[in-house]
């Protein structure tokens, strides 16, 4: 099983959409280094929802109903989606200024290029962003 941050734009699809709906078909990535990273997303694979635009913070974890399979509604053939749905939101957000404060994040992709909208996530990443979310401030 492999771990995931996946972001999103909440005026556009936030995670409280993602709980109402159940599941949905996570598409339209279009930077081919996103793509190369979504088309390695597997069945049971948990992943991070992050909220970009003004909020700027891990809001919940996901997981994986399928395994990433080519978008049949995109003419693009290196188009990818997977299904998700919703496991639970975290305690708290945890804001990207936290996480680019935490030495043991420094080396993670969301710090360094925070643009991109799939990447991988560690188990030490992981841990410690759930560690954060549990913090009270």
């Amino acid at each position: 099983m492999a771990h995931w941050l996946f972001k999103e734009e909440p005026d556009h699809y936030s995670f409280a959409d993602l709980e109402r709906d159940g599941t949905t078909l996570w598409d339209g990535v279009t930077n081919a280094h996103a793509r190369l990273h979504l088309r390695k997303v597997r069945k049971g694979d948990r992943i991070l929802y992050y909220h970009t635009g003004k909020e700027k913070a891990v809001v919940a974890e996901m997981v994986a109903l399928a395994d990433a399979t080519s978008d049949q509604n995109d003419s693009d053939p290196k188009a990818a989606v997977v299904r998700v749905k919703p496991v639970a939101r975290l305690p708290r957000p945890v804001s990207l200024r936290e996480i680019k404060a935490d030495p043991n994040l420094a080396d993670w992709e969301l710090v360094k290029n925070s643009r991109l909208s799939i990447m991988p996530v560690d188990m030490g990443q992981w841990q410690r962003v759930m560690e954060l979310s549990k913090r009270k401030f």
